[in-house]
């Protein structure tokens, strides 16, 4: 199945590490840096012409030239982000071609994507203006204020983003730009768009697409990776 039109995908790898205890994108997992894990699928995926990899300053040049020895025939980029993601990604897509129309987003610290959820999320876009993964809440989900729940929330409309997520260039761009304006800072891209009233689409992600976020969730990976 083709798709009109020119795909850049943009990696977020920027973090300081902070809460982590070291930058985890640079991580080994098994013999490899996590990140190299991470945009393997995206440098393997027919549909994706540009990449573009946000790392800290620091780290641009020896990144720029390990990454050159696997690029393929993928276009791939690697520039400087910033210290707020969306800010990063705005960085990513501008040293995209300017013809790609579809920008794809992925979070480095999630390595077990694959091709199928890249390529879904950028189908999804040929009739919205964007299409992100998700997965269905599973618990119940609790409003809390001052240490008391103040609402309970109805899981069956509960669902929990993730990534990689795919959007219409030109709507992203106003989205971007517009929480640059108005000093808005959002988790997700999805988010952003929302706010300009842009029409997303959900497809079920799976469990096992998880975000490495702490310790133990770097332990969950290593087992599944390398056993």
């Amino acid at each position: 199945m083709s798709f009109p039109g020119k795909v850049g995908a943009v990696i977020p790898a920027a973090g300081s590490g902070k809460r982590f205890g070291e930058k985890k994108q640079f991580k080994e997992l098994g013999r490899r840096p996590l990140l190299y894990t991470t945009i393997r699928p995206f440098l393997e995926c027919d549909l994706i012409a540009d990449l573009a990899i946000v790392v800290p300053e620091e780290d641009v040049e020896q990144i720029s030239r390990e990454i050159q020895s696997i690029a393929g025939s993928t276009a791939v980029s690697v520039v400087p982000g910033e210290s707020i993601r969306q800010n990063s990604v705005k960085n990513g897509i501008f040293s995209l071609s300017d013809d790609c129309n579809i920008i794809c987003i992925h979070d480095c610290a999630r390595p077990l994507v694959t091709e199928e959820l890249i390529t879904e999320t950028i189908h999804g876009c040929e009739k919205n203006d964007g299409c992100i993964v998700a997965e269905p809440a599973t618990d119940t989900v609790k409003i809390v204020k001052d240490g008391m729940i103040a609402e309970t929330l109805d899981r069956e409309h509960i669902w929990l983003a993730q990534t990689p997520q795919s959007f219409n260039r030109d709507i992203l761009m106003k989205a971007l730009n517009n929480a640059e304006e108005n000093n808005i800072v959002a988790t997700d891209e999805s988010a952003l768009v929302e706010m300009i009233g842009g029409k997303i689409k959900i497809i079920e992600g799976p469990p096992e697409n998880i975000k490495i976020t702490n310790r133990q969730d770097w332990k969950t990976l290593e087992v599944g990776i390398i056993d």
